[in-house]
């Protein structure tokens, strides 16, 4: 990033955070992608609240970022057993935060599952959880009760811009991995499991480098829109999957069990928008795969008569070539630290919240101030 680059985005966010540091600051833990831009963000959780911890997310860690970051915060390591576990979960908080009234910045439901216990037995006061994405949301959404406050971006309208363009940028990766074994996106069917924002962006793309789509989501709704902007929807599941020569998960949750992979066209390639673990039930792949090296970032599975590839280990594809949204990534992360001052500020019943729209507008007028030029 050029000095005029990061001088801009520095002011911008000591703007936001000015604008959503309440009275007495929270201490917080803070999830994130660990990416190239993100120290400035991290910066303004750290204005806005007591930034205690950060917790990359191991599978998007730019080496430069976590040495800047570390410089001013302790950077721990993040894994989903940590805080599958009450008693790991619990005891983790007490050695960051203990006796402090805190905020949870969440990319994808990390905390879900120890929540009660981290709100009942945690020696401080859990004020709320700021969740980012559509997979957290869901994870937070299914439980039948909250223990305390979750205030959602992931539903926010402007997230769209940056659904729209990570899904722009899982195609870029995905066609790059391909031209890497000396194959093309063409004459290949593609399909794309969910057609929420990331999915309708990468069906979008994909029809205009003139690629084949078919797309199926168990949503009748968003069957009707992915027909109305005239993509071809699978009525049978099983049977898209036998055809596609490119699987492109989008779904939010589980996109393809194990038992699914047989069914794959032979040497269709597989690529997802999230974690493996969130997307793909790989463990559940029946006995006799073998998996080796079929490129840079590309593996393949065998077993008798029958192959596919996994692209980039199942995690999200585009990370591989960095993520980039461009600054429309800021618009959300703004709206997260206002997330965080909604929390603070109390008052909030044990459900789930959005940042009301007057907030949103006032960081929308802010960004535009910085980036329309």
């Amino acid at each position: 990033m050029e000095a005029t680059d990061r001088a801009r985005l520095e002011s911008y966010f000591s703007k936001i955070a000015d604008g959503f540091t309440p009275p007495e600051r929270p201490s917080s833990l803070l999830i994130t992608h660990l990416l190239p831009e993100r120290p400035a963000f991290i910066r303004a959780i750290g204005k806005a609240t007591v930034l205690r911890a950060v917790l990359p997310k191991p599978k998007s860690i730019d080496v430069m970022a976590r040495r800047e970051v570390e410089q001013v915060v302790a950077c721990d390591e993040l894994t989903r057993e940590t805080f599958a576990d009450a008693d790991t979960a619990v005891t983790y908080l007490e050695t960051r935060a203990a006796g402090e009234p805190v905020v949870l910045f969440d990319v994808g439901g990390y905390f879900a599952p120890s929540l009660d216990a981290l709100c009942a037995r945690f020696t401080g006061h859990i004020l709320g959880v700021v969740e980012d994405t559509e997979n957290g949301h869901k994870r937070y959404a299914d439980r039948d009760k909250l223990p305390c406050p979750v205030v959602s971006v992931a539903r926010s309208p402007l997230k769209d811009p940056e659904d729209f363009l990570v899904g722009q940028s899982v195609v870029f990766s995905a066609e790059a991995l391909l031209r890497g074994r000396g194959d093309i996106l063409h004459g290949r069917p593609a399909l794309v499991l969910g057609f929420g924002k990331l999915g309708s962006s990468i069906a979008r793309l994909l029809h205009v480098k003139g690629v084949r789509v078919i797309v199926y989501d168990i949503n009748p709704v968003r069957q009707t829109q992915a027909m109305s902007h005239g993509f071809e929807v699978a009525r049978d599941r099983d049977q898209a999957l036998e055809t596609a020569g490119l699987v492109l998960c989008a779904t939010g949750g589980l996109s393809l069990r194990g038992e699914d992979f047989p069914r794959l066209k032979n040497g269709a390639y597989v690529a997802t928008v999230t974690s493996s673990e969130d997307e793909l039930e790989l463990d559940g792949l029946p006995a006799g795969y073998v998996r080796d090296s079929a490129g840079e970032n590309v593996t393949r599975y065998t077993t008798t008569g029958h192959y596919f590839y996994l692209l980039n280990g199942g995690n999200a594809v585009n990370f591989l070539h960095g993520a980039s949204v461009g600054p429309f990534i800021f618009l959300v992360q703004a709206e997260i630290i206002a997330g965080a001052a909604m929390l603070a500020r109390g008052g909030l019943d044990a459900t789930l919240h959005e940042v009301p729209a007057t907030d949103r507008a006032a960081i929308a007028a802010t960004w535009l101030h910085y980036y329309n030029r």
